[in-house]
């Protein structure tokens, strides 16, 4: 038995536990196999490399530095702590030596100054690298144009502070010969899409300046990881993904929170938050001196799990261990967030509870467990997020807490789908119109287009062009198309998908700014009467000025948490697929969406309860989307009806659960998604349901369901008929988004209704 294994069982095969320990897995170690040093690597940087430890490179790591070198735009897709940043390292320290430069782009800040952080430890000879992003001041910026010839930054920057200033970058963009783009299965989505295009502007503006910079992408271990980077960087990539590391063992385990006597939303069962139990957790395992990370799905989960988790210590008289718990996510300053990875890394901390920020290659050492509080949206990134534990070669912990979600629950009882799976293939679509417009004419304000470039942006640019012509965007010459506006082009996209200006958060008392929110969020998080967060500190909002862009808020110390609540309409604009299954139509196409959020819950922090419910008056926001949507025939709905189903219930209901289920199958979260279900569509004339990507013009998301709709209804039903309640609860078939609250819901209902959907024979019929 292995020293997990025996943790697991002293936590929760006695009374102390009542949280289920539903499944633990046993993932083997394995050994390394090494290479010899690519003969034209520098006997200088080998020597540094052996001075940090690294005496040997691994064979994955030797296969894609040699590519790269070669000049093949290669991808490297390996495991979690496989070493991937020496492959791209290898041949870029040789373009520099050489007199060549290098721009890394990194998704978070943290990744890149972690990057930062090791480069100046190793000190590769000739290698000025610094970071050139938000954070840094600006009497650096100049000295990084000029002098640096490794930069580190990301998309955002790329997009707004290079490519639109590339004369200012002519002397690093002449001579550019390698992009690394690290934790490439990060850019999936709406997002992706965004930085598909930038890397295409990026490739016409070094084309500019006759350079043809070779492209090296580092990703958790994908699906089909060559047409993802092709689809990435629109060129021909080749795959290194044979993973040669060492690999520390691990136990990971599943757990589903109890059901707490309480009574949620009409009367159902709660089970205990996935916050609280990992808080619970962190603490004991703190008293053990076990390093932990906790990754938790929000900004505000984080907080509520670094106080919690210090709250239960401090109660227990451990005032020291208290202070050895903190919380980690974006919006704290650059200092700070530097501060806790220092603390984490150095074991000064023993517990961080942190967003997705810390998901990624930043090399936190030492740490023994992990636990990730809720699905993490995909495979790879439950796998990425695992791989944080265990970098010493030790033998390490992951915990996988359910909440109280369809999906979660799902897999907690289904193993198999966490174990027995491959990872996903990254979703983008970088030829979205809503996508493709707004970097159109970010390139055209760079350098006017011409027919050539058209190449670059795919057969999609020709009538998106037309298009943006016609709306006065851009203005056709003999010579090509020009931006016709004083403003910047590069404001037009939004690439982290936020709809609109940032909303400031400000403190009604000080006037001191707190942070800021996306502008299509804060209708939902920063609403009048909502709960915000800010390092461990709790404020209510008193009024959200959507015209101003501000949310005033004041300190107080709630008891309850809330949640928004949203109604939602949708018409069918054109039906782009479509399959059959006998009394079942499956469709996929285009859908205008009209969305409203309504009221909000509060829900007691302890025990997931509901307090109550406030109506609140925002205005109506809309967009153009794409949809898979199901139906089932009449003669489906008239046996349905016979067997009494109440039809609006059944479909609700089936709505919910496989809104839940979706990101199973689709690499999103089902916060990219919503729903809509009726008994009567005007534009099906029949039963319908209906689940839509959350971006304009759609994510790609809907249609990975349409692809796969056999297989995620199965798994919808599934997790409806194995929940553990009578009527339905938050783990099967209510959502905490639903704006009717929660009514009508049929639990028997949806299981009958996806039998038919399914063509299943149902026994007595």
């Amino acid at each position: 038995m292995s020293r997990w294994e025996a943790t697991l069982q002293r936590l929760w095969r006695d009374h102390t536990r009542p949280s289920r320990l539903t499944h633990v897995h046993r993932v083997p170690g394995g050994r390394g196999l090494t290479e010899d040093w690519p003969g034209w690597t520098s006997p200088s940087l080998v020597e540094r490399l052996a001075e940090a430890g690294v005496a040997a490179p691994w064979a994955h790591q030797v296969a894609a530095a040699e590519l790269a070198h070669a000049g093949s735009n290669v991808i490297i897709a390996t495991g979690t702590a496989s070493g991937k940043s020496l492959a791209f390292l290898l041949p870029a320290a040789a373009a520099v030596e050489g007199g060549g430069t290098v721009l890394y782009l990194s998704p978070t800040k943290a990744l890149a100054a972690d990057q930062l952080r090791a480069l100046e430890e190793l000190a590769p000879p000739g290698m000025r690298a610094a970071a050139y992003d938000g954070d840094t001041p600006g009497e650096t910026r100049a000295w990084v144009r000029a002098h640096a010839n490794y930069v580190l930054t990301n998309p955002d920057m790329l997009h707004r502070g290079i490519l639109g200033r590339h004369a200012a970058w002519a002397g690093f963009l002449r001579r550019l010969r390698y992009v690394v783009v690290d934790e490439a299965h990060r850019y999936r989505g709406v997002f992706g899409s965004h930085v598909a295009q930038i890397l295409r502007r990026l490739r016409r503006v070094c084309a500019r300046y006759r350079s043809e910079p070779t492209f090296v992408l580092a990703s958790a271990t994908a699906a089909a990881p060559e047409e993802t980077a092709r689809r990435l960087t629109g060129l021909p990539v080749r795959a290194v993904t044979d993973d040669a590391a060492p690999r520390a063992a691990l136990s990971f385990a599943l757990v589903e929170p109890e059901l707490t006597g309480q009574a949620g939303e009409r009367g159902a069962p709660v089970r205990r938050t996935a916050t609280a139990e990992a808080a619970d957790l962190m603490a004991e395992l703190a008293r053990e001196g076990v390093r932990t990370l906790a990754f938790v799905r929000s900004r505000q989960g984080a907080e509520v799990v670094a106080i919690s988790a210090q709250r239960a210590l401090s109660e227990a008289r451990e005032h020291d261990l208290a202070r050895r718990v903190a919380a980690y996510r974006a919006g704290y300053l650059a200092a700070d967030r530097r501060g806790l990875e220092d603390a984490l890394r150095s074991g000064e901390l023993l517990g961080l509870a942190s967003t997705n920020a810390l998901e990624l290659g930043v090399d936190i050492t030492g740490l023994d467990a992990v636990l990730l509080t809720g699905w993490p949206g995909t495979l790879a990134a439950l796998w990425q997020q695992a791989g944080r534990a265990g970098r010493r070669g030790e033998d390490a912990l992951a915990v996988f807490i359910a909440r109280d979600d369809p999906l979660d629950t799902y897999l907690v009882h289904h193993p198999e789908a966490v174990f027995g799976r491959p990872v996903e293939s990254t979703v983008l679509d970088p030829d979205n119109p809503y996508v493709l417009g707004p970097h159109l004419c970010a390139a055209a304000e760079e350098i006017p287009l011409t027919e050539g470039d058209l190449e670059v942006f795919g057969p999609a640019a020709e009538p998106v062009l037309a298009d943006l012509v016609d709306r006065g965007m851009l203005r056709r010459r003999p010579r090509g198309w020009f931006w016709t506006r004083r403003d910047r082009a590069c404001d037009l996209a939004d690439i982290r998908g936020a709809g609109g200006p940032p909303v400031q958060i400000v403190d009604a008392e000080s006037g001191q700014l707190l942070g800021t929110v996306d502008e299509a969020a804060a209708h939902g998080a920063v609403h009048d009467g909502a709960v915000y967060l800010h390092q461990g500190l709790s404020y209510v909002v008193e009024r959200l000025d959507l015209d101003d862009g501000v949310a005033l808020v004041h300190g107080a110390n709630p008891e309850y948490s809330t949640w928004a609540r949203d109604v939602t309409e949708i018409e069918i604009l054109s039906t782009l697929r479509e399959q059959r299954w006998g009394d079942t139509a499956v469709c996929f196409g285009d859908v205008r969406v009209a969305r409203q959020v309504v009221g909000y819950l509060k829900r007691d922090v302890r025990t997931g309860s509901v307090l109550g419910e406030q109506p609140l008056d925002l205005p109506e926001r809309t967009l153009r989307s794409r949809a898979v949507w199901w139906t089932v025939s009449t003669e489906a709905e008239q046996r349905l009806r016979a067997e009494g189903v109440e039809l609006r219930g059944a479909a609700h209901a089936a709505e919910h659960a496989s809104i839940g289920l979706l990101p199973l199958f689709a690499t999103c979260d089902r916060w990219d998604i919503g729903g809509v279900s009726t008994a009567l569509h005007a534009d099906t004339g029949l039963l319908t349901v209906f689940v839509y990507d959350g971006h304009e013009g759609g994510a790609g998301f809907a249609e990975r369901g349409f692809a796969a709709a056999r297989e995620w209804l199965t798994a919808t039903r599934a997790a409806i008929a194995t929940c553990e309640c009578t009527d339905g609860c938050p783990s099967c078939i209510q959502s905490p988004k639903c704006g009717n609250g929660n009514d009508p819901l049929s639990k028997s209902g949806a299981v009958r209704l996806l039998d038919e959907a399914l063509g299943r024979a149902v026994a007595g019929r």
